[in-house]
């Protein structure tokens, strides 16, 4: 188990005004994080940022109101991860529920177009396309756009991730991250940016007579698809984005969503009517991402496009497949990418970048290889597979990154002071994809960890686990468990609450190869607490007296619900 500092998080305000019905402990939850008011947990839709503060937003549904009325047709070019397929048929869907009346879609295949809108795939795009959407993609689609506008393809980019030096030449863009858009928020999800465009497409419609005879669509039932990717996308949940997604994460619990979500839920044996972010993020979300990881996306669309329930789950069931052939891959390369990182050879107590590769490795699943090693050495990692069978030449590589090490701006050092080294990259601060020759691995591998030696230090590498604080004691009850589960929504940037407290391990047991059960006593009061520990066993007992970081969940047994204490770390009190 990789040693953890732990800290409790500071109050960034005093709490106000909440009332008796709110437990001091929630209060001190909802304050770590900013929120110091009921009315700052209030997320209602019509706090939501407007649309029209987006820069491009003008120009983008302008051509899309004109493709509207002449009966364009429009082809949305989304992802193959989880956020681009909720993105995607969130374009499909309200498209057409505003009047278009020819919309299709396109979703690359890494292993044959690579990622976004590239010239391999606009080559593939029927030659009665008109408009090109992008979702989810795009801003870095130079050439890709190029091609399209060659072809006499009009562009509508709608992205998330970063932009690059230089815009592609589309017809619109729309992107809160691009350089002087004025969008407060810089968090949402390539499917929230979609999203928006939707609403002020409406608006621009309702504003020009577009539902003088026909009623006005009520776009909020796409707001399940928004939650779903914003969630497995992993952006930061800021207030506009909690506001998404705890209207999706209602429509979602009241039996209401898309027959593909629901379907999925079924799936991953998850109850819909106590569905939480979490089950989105570790059960539903890995289903969709796997058919982009091993084959096709479009399995992904079609099954969050249908209406058909018994479809639906037959479009899930295939996925649960995927996903498990998928979990099989990852287990064994996992193991490969451990041995590698004991070897002095590839990692040893100086390296600070780590990059591992190795020729057998699967390009869809070295993101997770990546993740799962970024958190066992709190560093960050590449992992790098062949580009295809058909490509020896050249490698994709899929990166991680720890606070402090924004990895996309440290690929765009090393281009800078490399340059033709790395052949293309995007991302974000924690996640960042790259493709590079070959040949050219060893090299970048050492101008990866120069500059991640660079840039952190001791501080940054010393890995962090925040808490609040302890619960009270008589506290740790199926009540309270409940509040919590529900008290959010929950996500990267308004984390889950997790306590700490000293407890004596009175009894524990080995539960399959890498897990604990135990029976924990609160020496405040002598009451026993269920508890479990996930992928942390390797045969040492643990000690007598403990300090454990925990969250407070729910264990449902046979249709019997007890609270249970969840560890994210233990260590000797």
């Amino acid at each position: 188990m990789t040693r953890q500092l732990l800290k409790r998080r500071p109050l960034l305000g005093e709490p106000a005004g909440w009332g008796a019905g709110v437990p001091d402990i929630v209060q001190r939850i909802y304050a770590s994080r900013g929120v110091l008011s009921p009315e700052h947990a209030e997320h209602r839709l019509n706090r939501l940022l407007a649309p029209q503060q987006l820069s491009g937003m003008q120009q983008a549904v302008t051509l899309l109101a004109e493709a509207v009325r002449t009966g364009m047709s429009i082809v949305i070019a989304g992802d193959y991860d989880c956020d681009g397929a909720t993105g995607t048929a969130v374009a499909v869907r309200g498209l057409r529920m505003l009047g278009a009346q020819r919309v299709d879609y396109v979703v690359p295949n890494r292993f044959v177009h690579g990622y976004g809108l590239t010239p391999a795939l606009v080559a593939a795009l029927p030659s009665h396309a008109q408009l090109i959407v992008t979702v989810d993609n795009g801003i870095a689609s130079v050439s890709g756009v190029a091609a399209a506008r060659a072809r006499g393809m009009r562009v509508i980019v709608t992205d998330h991730h970063l932009p690059g030096d230089h815009l592609p030449e589309a017809d619109a863009i729309v992107n809160p991250n691009v350089h002087g858009d004025d969008f407060p928020s810089k968090a949402l999800a390539g499917v929230g940016v979609m999203f928006y465009v939707l609403l002020a497409l409406r608006a621009h419609l309702r504003e020009h007579g577009g539902f003088a005879t026909t009623p006005e669509p009520d776009l909020s039932v796409l707001l399940d698809l928004v939650a779903l990717g914003t969630v497995a996308d992993l952006v930061p949940l800021d207030f506009n984005n909690r506001v998404l997604v705890e209207a999706g994460m209602k429509r979602l619990r009241s039996g209401r969503g898309c027959a593909g979500i629901l379907a999925l839920v079924e799936a991953s044996q998850r109850s819909i009517y106590a569905l939480c972010t979490s089950d989105l993020a570790y059960a539903v979300g890995p289903r969709l991402n796997a058919a982009g990881r091993l084959e096709d996306m479009r399995l992904g669309v079609e099954c969050l496009l249908t209406d058909d329930l018994p479809q639906a789950r037959r479009y899930a069931e295939h996925l649960s497949s995927i996903n498990q052939e998928r979990r099989d891959l990852q287990a064994a390369m996992v193991a490969e990418a451990e041995v590698m990182v004991s070897s002095a050879a590839h990692v040893d107590a100086q390296t600070v970048g780590v990059t591992l590769f190795e020729p057998s490795w699967h390009a869809g699943v070295v993101g997770l290889v990546a993740s799962k090693l970024k958190e066992r050495l709190h560093r960050p990692v590449i992992a790098f597979a062949p580009a295809g069978e058909d490509d020896p030449d050249h490698l994709r590589g899929s990166a991680r990154s720890i606070a402090g090490f924004h990895i996309r701006d440290a690929l765009a050092v090393i281009d800078a002071r490399h340059p033709g080294l790395i052949e293309r990259f995007g991302g974000h601060a924690m996640a960042a994809g790259l493709s590079l020759r070959t040949q050219h691995y060893p090299r970048f591998a050492e101008a990866f960890d120069a500059v991640a030696r660079e840039y952190l230090n001791e501080e940054h590498l010393q890995s962090v686990l925040y808490t609040d604080g302890e619960m009270p004691a008589g506290l740790f009850t199926l009540e309270m468990a409940r509040m919590l589960r529900f008290a959010g929504p929950w996500g990267q940037g308004f984390p889950e609450p997790v306590f700490d407290n000293r407890f004596e391990c009175f009894s524990w047991r080995p539960m399959g190869e890498r897990h604990l059960r135990l029976s924990l006593r609160d020496p405040r009061d002598d009451a026993l607490y269920d508890a479990v520990m996930f992928n942390a066993y390797d045969g040492t007992p643990p000690p007598p007296m403990l300090r454990a970081a925990y969250e407070l969940t729910i264990n449902d047994w046979q249709g019997r619900e007890s609270p249970r204490l969840l560890l994210r770390y233990i260590e000797p009190a």
